[in-house]
């Protein structure tokens, strides 16, 4: 929040967050409708936290009992030492790169090409940097959804009143729509983080007066000051 805070102290104005969307974990139903057997797999890929529960919850929900001998690939280390929550953490066992997929696949390296691997993600197209350099490494793989966007109540709140605003994630233009289906962007300013958003956003036909990270906004409260000086 510091970066926000030092907004609002240089620039006199209000910075309110609230979550558009919540991440809930599948049902066991939900899950079975994607044809998958987690025993199938001999080591997973997992890029959040929320998503590790999410796994856990529903290996006990189906009554499948994951193996020692099971493997966990992270895209991080907080990542890696939140599974210390569901199992012993041994380093034989669980491995962790430094936040990109490219990591993650030297981890893999030629010693651990022949495990066939499940990569947890959080929903379609999620993966897809990560899946292609799987593609290209010709491993045995295969992508699960363990958790879901799901859309909150914003009718409370009054978009009038904003000037700004600063998505992340498609799911975030979902809910706008949901909430506001008559919306079309009049009077509302759209800063945009990632790429997947972007798309959301055109195809929403909502302009965007900021993509970031760029060299020159490589966050969003960057973004937003670069927004403010230009006023």
């Amino acid at each position: 929040m510091a970066p926000y805070a030092a907004i609002t102290e240089k620039f006199g104005v209000q910075i309110d967050f609230r979550p558009f969307f919540l991440i809930e974990p599948l049902s066991s139903r939900e899950f079975r409708a994607q044809r998958l057997n987690i025993l199938d797999y001999t080591a997973i890929v997992f890029s959040a936290r929320h998503t590790i529960d999410a796994f856990f919850h529903l290996c006990e929900e189906l009554r499948v009992k994951v193996p020692e001998t099971m493997k966990y690939f992270c895209t991080t280390e907080a990542v890696a030492m939140y599974l210390q929550k569901h199992i012993v953490f041994r380093k034989r066992k669980i491995f962790y790169g430094n936040g990109t997929p490219e990591s993650v696949m030297a981890l893999i390296g030629p010693k651990h090409k022949g495990e066939k691997f499940l990569i947890a993600t959080t929903s379609h197209g999620s993966s897809d940097a990560i899946t292609r350099l799987f593609e290209a490494a010709k491993l045995s793989f295969n992508t699960a959804v363990f958790v879901k966007p799901v859309s909150q109540d914003l009718h409370d709140l009054d978009l009038g009143a904003y000037e700004l605003a600063v998505f992340y994630n498609p799911s975030d233009v979902k809910s706008l729509q949901e909430n506001f289906p008559s919306f079309k962007g009049e009077g509302l300013k759209f800063i945009t983080f990632g790429k997947h958003i972007v798309e959301a956003m055109e195809e929403a036909g909502l302009p965007i007066e900021i993509k970031a990270p760029t060299p020159q906004a490589p966050s969003a409260a960057k973004a937003i000051e670069i927004y403010l000086q230009g006023k």
